[in-house]
């Protein structure tokens, strides 16, 4: 694999390994957004990928990227929608207790105000692709499981 520098606005393809590729879109570093869009065609134009649905932005470890395991295939300037900083949910496994964060602030929260969220978590690129193809193929998806509230 070629070895390449994560940058904010590159597009990556992701191999889903049955001929058939998801895309997502390094944001500010940890975070990359993922495209509600399954194709065999490996490399869309990043013009048309930009007018695709956000399914998630989350948090990534470098190594998807950077290891060249997720191919770098384009790049335009992200927009100020990608910019917004997303709000996760944090749950402490010892007191239970709830709490949202953004950015560098964190602040107590209901269950109720976290439901809808994604956790605090950094996701191996393994990971990533087995929710793609549990979210392509309609199938929920055991490391979301892993991570919810209840």
């Amino acid at each position: 694999m070629v070895r390449q520098k994560r940058r904010e606005g590159d597009f990556v393809a992701i191999d889903l390994g049955d001929g058939c590729h998801a895309f997502g879109r390094v944001l500010p570093e940890p975070l990359i957004a993922f495209y509600d869009l399954r194709t065999t065609d490996a490399q869309p134009t990043p013009e048309s990928l930009a007018q695709q649905p956000v399914l998630w932005r989350l948090w990534v470890a470098n190594k998807a990227v950077e290891s060249g395991r997720w191919r770098v295939f384009g790049h335009l300037p992200l927009t100020e929608n990608l910019l917004e900083e997303p709000v996760f949910f944090k749950k402490d496994p010892i007191t239970k207790a709830t709490s949202l964060y953004q950015g560098t602030r964190e602040w107590p929260a209901t269950l109720e105000e976290c439901e809808d969220l994604e956790c605090a978590a950094v996701w191996d690129p393994q990971h990533v692709e087995d929710r793609l193809r549990d979210h392509f193929g309609g199938r929920p998806n055991k490391w979301v499981q892993m991570l919810r509230l209840g």
